[in-house]
This record gives C-alpha cells, structure tokens and sequence, in this order.
C-alpha cells in the first residue's frame, strides 16, 4: 500500500479546501471533527448534510477514518468515487447546485457510490442493523452486510472504519469485521466507477465525530 493522503481532522486547519453542503456545522471539542446539522429533523431532508474533500482520488484505493457516534438517531453515509456524470470534478462550480437532499446526490449529476452505515434514523433500521452499498446515479441497492456498531449507549470507539476498492470489488469493514463484498460488473447503473472524490454524509439529528482520514493507493 501507498499513501496518498493523510489528515487526522483535528482542527480547522485541516478542513481547508473542503466544502459542506447544507445547513450544518463543524466543531472540534474533542480534537476531531464534530459534524451536525444547525436544522431539526423535521425539516426532513433540507436538514441533512454533505462534507466533501477536496483531494481527487484514483481507483484502487483504501479509505480509512475513525469514527464515534455521539447523537442518535441519524445515519452516516461515506461517498466515494464521486464525479460528475460526464467526468468532472464533483465539485465542479458548473454542476447543478447541491444543499443536502438526498435526491440531489442518487438523481442529481453526479456519479457515486455510498455507503451507508450507523443507520439509526428509522425503527426499521434500529431493529437490525444493516450497512447498505448503493450505486448512483440512480438509487442502486447492490449490497448490505451487518453493522458491528453499538447504539449511543454503549458506544467508545473509535471505530476503526475501512473501505477497500480494488479493481470492481469493494469491500467495507468496521474495526477489521467485513460487513459486505460486492463485485461491480456493470450490470446495475452501467460500468464500474474508477476514481474521483470522498464526502462524509449525515441525516439529521446524527451528530457524529470522524478523525485519521487516510486513503492509500493498492
């Protein structure tokens, strides 16, 4: 493995470059980046919220980060891969607009995939805990394995959290435990994505803290 790129997130300096969209703050209270929305839940989607950075990434990657659930419920959702559909930049100022809806990011210009994980936002979710991989453009459900983290209650961390990009297969793990395999043939939502930009994501109330962002090459 080679790295390419390393930020422990541990101040403001560290945001530098980086874009969030949406109504949301970040703070540092604990020497991470603490990510929440200024809005409440009830104003649905137009509450939730992107963090992007700005580094572009190749194919074949890891992504690495340290996470802690602080506030519940709420989900998180890693982009990756994220361009635009005819190959920009995601953070292109000629794409269309984007505030935090969901719509906006799986039916919008851009190309991507999310994994979602810490999903606590609805009943359904707390009753079994489940990490989904989704393919966009599009809302592509194309793999879910189980999700090894604790609620709010019992959670310490970190929680190691990795992704894992080699040729079409992603493999996504919490503190070493896969959750899920998938091979991307280009058979959902057209041909495999190489490359392009990471973005945090969290549906509101979640309050979550992310640190040691590493991305290596394979």
């Amino acid at each position: 493995m080679t790295e390419l790129y390393r930020n422990p997130l541990a101040g403001p300096e560290d945001l530098d470059g980086f874009r969030l969209e949406g109504d949301g703050a970040v703070s540092f209270p604990q020497g991470r980046l603490r990510l929440e929305s200024l809005r409440p839940p009830s104003d649905g989607q137009a509450a939730n919220l992107v963090l992007w950075c700005p580094q572009e990434f190749p194919a074949d990657v890891r992504i690495e980060w340290d996470f802690w659930p602080i506030r519940e419920p709420g989900l998180a959702i890693m982009f990756f891969h994220a361009r635009g559909r005819n190959g920009e930049d995601v953070l292109d100022p000629g794409l269309a607009g984007r505030t935090g809806p969901y719509e906006q990011y799986h039916h919008g210009d851009i190309d991507a995939y999310h994994v979602s994980y810490f999903r606590r936002m609805w009943e359904s979710e707390r009753a079994l805990h489940t990490c989904n991989l989704r393919k966009s453009h599009g809302f592509h459900l194309v793999a879910q394995g189980a999700d090894p983290l604790p609620g709010v209650l019992d959670a310490r961390g970190p929680y190691a959290v990795r992704l894992d990009v080699k040729g079409a297969e992603i493999t996504f793990s919490v503190n070493d435990l896969v959750s899920f395999r998938w091979e991307d043939d280009g058979s959902i939502g057209g041909p495999a994505l190489a490359g392009g930009k990471i973005g945090f994501r969290q549906m509101a109330p979640l309050i979550g803290e992310y640190a040691n962002l590493r991305v290596s090459r394979h």
